[in-house]
């Protein structure tokens, strides 16, 4: 090993004994299952931002949206950020205030416990279905997170994939085990501010290498389409290609997911008062919007620096910044250290999002499944055994799903942003914003949308092509409404007392 590596590798350890520290700091904390499933309410309007923002932005910030940019240009990654920028600010400005009086006035410390509680529904069906869709899509979407970890770590140091993926798990599983809530929100505080560190500091050294902005622009305008919004580059003919209208829906029904992230849900209730949640919003707005900004940015510079012979022609453009960040830590020992702080920035970007899956997915088993479903009573430490031992097993399926290095990292992360942008999205939105909806509906809309999106995937698409190639959330969302909407209708009107109490936190 290197001394270049070292530096890099230690610098990786203290973030992770770190991350293991918050989490025997919160361990404390947590006297309760409301505690370790929603941090008893106590949240900052920052740690709130910050960690709803973090947990949403996986590693693709760091290295999807980058490598699409080198590769073709602005088109594909630009419209991406803008659906997804425009669904941060909706979701925080029409859904974060209400979701968070409501789910206070219901007393629901999960997502799914908000949807029964909602409409009254005694039986919990529409808690358990909802349990089933997280688990379904998030088990899934956490192995994502930790094959993620395991492939950074097995191209930086060589190691073994599966014990690479193993001890990065390892870690998340004990930190968010130990902690709960508010230690997957402080460090995916922390973790934002590493991403952050880490953007800036690629984005300065790799404008410096491919010799100043205006050699970077340049070499941008010399390419066919590179910067266009209509266009997009094709690398392999150095020409360019129309982006059609619907490629561009496409792309900007990305942001219809962010009303059913139960991990994003999840900080808008547990924020301690409501009238911070103003604040939030600006600081999550901006933050997403310069953070996607700079990370597309960093495609266009490390294409130039490629043209300027400070770096190679990349066979895999999305590790473009583990590629920018093994070009610093050949500048001595504190470069090299810095080098270890953006990588850890990569593996922040991952963990913040892992960490509270985890958590989602375990209080859907425990919580809804077990307590509210089967009627299994807990006491209040058997609780917190059941959670963290719920947490362990789902642990160690995702890292069973991992184990193969070839799976692909963001196709998965696609399929499941949409399954649950459109089992749940329709449903949240409904539930805070039509009185006449009810328990019938919502179930059908949430299997709908769920359904379709496997449906659309693997049989529309593929078979039909053209107009059907659509991002299957566009039209599964729709369904899901339609299904909402045609079935409340056809059923009866929610009781009475169901009615008051949206009476009661509208006029709130």
């Amino acid at each position: 090993m290197t001394s270049a590596q070292i530096c890099i590798m230690l610098a990786i350890v203290v973030y992770l004994a770190a991350m293991l520290g918050v989490g025997v700091w919160f361990a404390k904390k947590n006297n309760s299952v409301d505690d370790f499933y929603l941090g008893g309410r106590k949240l900052g309007p920052f740690v709130t931002a910050m960690s709803a923002e973090a947990s949403d932005m996986s590693s693709w910030l760091l290295m999807g949206l980058p490598g699409v940019a080198y590769l073709s240009g602005l088109a594909e990654a630009g419209w991406t950020a803008i659906g997804l920028a425009v669904g941060t600010y909706l979701n925080w400005l029409i859904v974060a205030r209400r979701i968070r009086r409501y789910s206070t006035r219901l007393d629901a410390i999960t997502v799914p416990q908000f949807f029964s509680k909602r409409w009254g529904d005694e039986r919990n069906l529409l808690s358990a279905i909802a349990a089933v869709v997280i688990i379904v899509f998030f088990i899934p979407y956490t192995a994502s997170g930790f094959s993620a970890c395991g492939k950074l770590f097995s191209t930086l140091f060589g190691m073994d994939y599966v014990t690479a993926m193993l001890i990065s798990a390892a870690v998340i599983v004990i930190y968010t085990v130990m902690g709960g809530f508010l230690a997957a929100s402080f460090t995916d505080l922390v973790q934002s501010i590493i991403m952050t560190v880490a953007l800036i500091v690629v984005l300065g050294f790799g404008v410096t290498s491919a010799g100043g902005m205006d050699a970077v622009m340049s070499n941008a305008q010399s390419l066919a389409g590179y910067l266009s919004m209509v266009n997009i580059h094709d690398p392999a003919t150095g020409g360019s290609n129309p982006y059609s209208l619907l490629t561009i829906c496409s792309l900007l029904a990305w942001g219809l997911g962010y009303f059913g992230m139960p991990h994003i849900l999840l900080r808008f209730m547990a924020i301690e008062e409501e009238k911070k949640l103003a604040l939030s919003r600006r600081v999550a707005t901006t933050w997403v919007v310069i953070s996607m900004g700079v990370a597309i940015f960093i495609g266009v510079v490390g294409n130039a620096m490629t043209k300027a012979g400070a770096m190679e022609q990349l066979a895999d453009a999305e590790t473009i910044i583990v590629q920018i960040a093994s070009l610093i830590s050949h500048h001595g020992v504190l470069a090299a250290l810095l080098a270890g702080i953006i990588l850890a920035g990569i593996l922040a970007a991952t963990m913040s999002t892992a960490d509270s899956q985890l958590l989602a997915a375990s209080s859907s088993v425990s919580q809804n499944l077990f307590t509210e479903f089967f009627g299994v009573k807990f006491t209040g430490k058997q609780g917190m055994v059941v959670a963290r031992g719920t947490m362990v097993v789902i642990s160690l399926v995702a890292a069973f799903l991992a184990r193969d290095p070839s799976s692909s990292v963001f196709r998965v992360v696609s399929f499941a942003w949409a399954g649950f942008g459109a089992a749940f999205g329709p449903v949240v939105l409904f539930a805070l914003f039509w009185k006449r909806s009810n328990k019938w509906g919502a179930l059908a809309g949430m299997i709908t949308g769920g359904v379709m999106v496997f449906v659309w995937k693997y049989g529309v698409a593929p078979r039909l092509g053209g107009v059907f190639g659509i991002y299957e959330l566009l039209p599964a969302f729709i369904m899901a409404s339609v299904a909402i909407v045609v079935v409340s209708l056809l059923t009866g009107e929610p009781d009475q007392k169901i009615q008051d109490i949206y009476d009661e936190v509208k006029a709130m």
